[in-house]
């Protein structure tokens, strides 16, 4: 079993800021690049942009909807917008305006939603999206992106910027522990293995991502031989990384801060039924909306922490060897 570095947590910023960092550097050097938001942008961080480039940013009041709709115009007239909002507005509010003016028309619009999952807190049920990776992948044509850090968001939005279509980018709230390096490079459909192993494999997406090395830590610890990947896209998903780990490891742990029901689980489960049938276990929201709390406190109460993947890899190895 080879050795590998356990892995420690080091803090940077939240996805949702180093998304607004990002966007301030692709104005300064597209200047097709506009955006527009719902009232939000200190939030959201769309702030920095409204400010250095006033003329291509595009305030929208509390109206996501309309927003979309206002976005999906101006793709459609040559630009790249990116317009935000919190997941659970900008997925709920504005779907029938992303089906019918984004997807359908297959229209150049760039949909970053933030304040994802459970872990923005004290906010409550009312704003945490549990659905919005569901949602988006239900869209016709859309490419679904999940970074897990800082520096796959910044890599992740110039590709998106690049790429031509819809996109919806999932973004938190709290600061995401820092997974990569700045040099690292990363492409829309391309999964990213973290570490070798060949009795399970840990797949997740976002703050489950660095769960799940902590996991592999404890894995290892144990003898268990563990594979880990990061899904920073949900779609289109890499097949063939899912395939290999399937039929390499028997075994797959999902885990991700979303719905167990229709999110990144199950899209892997489709592609493991038509690759690679093997065991799988599920880490995620289970059939039920949180409550208001610290993010800690809410990510301990719903099974989203390390030691819930390491007990459900321990139940698909044991699940395995039957």
């Amino acid at each position: 079993m080879a050795t590998r570095t356990r892995f420690e947590v080091k803090n940077g910023v939240a996805t949702r800021e180093a998304f607004g960092q990002a966007l301030v550097e692709l104005g300064r050097v597209n200047p097709d690049v506009v955006v527009c938001d719902a009232d939000l942008s200190k939030s959201t961080f769309t702030a920095g942009f409204a400010k250095e480039f006033p003329d291509r940013f595009f305030q929208c009041g509390i109206a996501e909807a309309n927003m979309v709709a206002i976005g999906s115009g101006l793709a459609s007239g040559g630009k790249i917008p990116f317009v935000s909002s919190f997941s659970c507005f900008v997925m709920n509010k504005g779907f029938e305006q992303l089906r019918v003016t984004a997807a359908f028309p297959n229209v150049n619009l760039k949909v970053v939603g933030t304040h994802s999952g459970i872990s923005i807190g004290e906010d409550g049920p009312s704003q945490m999206s549990i659905e919005d990776l569901s949602l988006a992948c239900s869209l016709a044509g859309f490419t679904v992106l999940s970074p897990a850090d800082e520096f796959s968001m910044r890599k992740l939005i110039r590709a998106a910027a690049a790429h031509q279509g819809p996109v919806f980018i999932r973004a938190g709230r709290i600061k995401a522990p820092i997974i990569y390096s700045a040099a690292e490079e990363f492409e829309i459909g391309k999964a990213k293995v973290l570490a070798q192993g060949s009795d399970v494999t840990l797949m997740a997406t976002g703050l489950l991502v660095a769960e799940s090395l902590l996991a592999c830590d404890l894995l290892e610890a144990e003898g268990i031989s563990t594979r880990v990947i990061d899904f920073a896209t949900i779609k289109p998903l890499d097949r063939e990384v899912i395939a290999a780990a399937a039929s390499e490891t028997g075994a797959i742990v999902v885990s991700e801060e979303h719905l167990a029901d229709g999110g990144l689980g199950v899209r892997i489960a489709q592609v493991v039924a038509e690759t690679a049938p093997c065991v799988m276990e599920f880490v995620g929201v289970r059939n039920t909306y949180a409550e208001s709390g610290t993010p800690d406190g809410l990510l301990d109460k719903y099974g989203l922490r390390a030691v819930n993947i390491a007990g459900a890899a321990r139940r698909a190895v044991s699940r395995k060897k039957k």
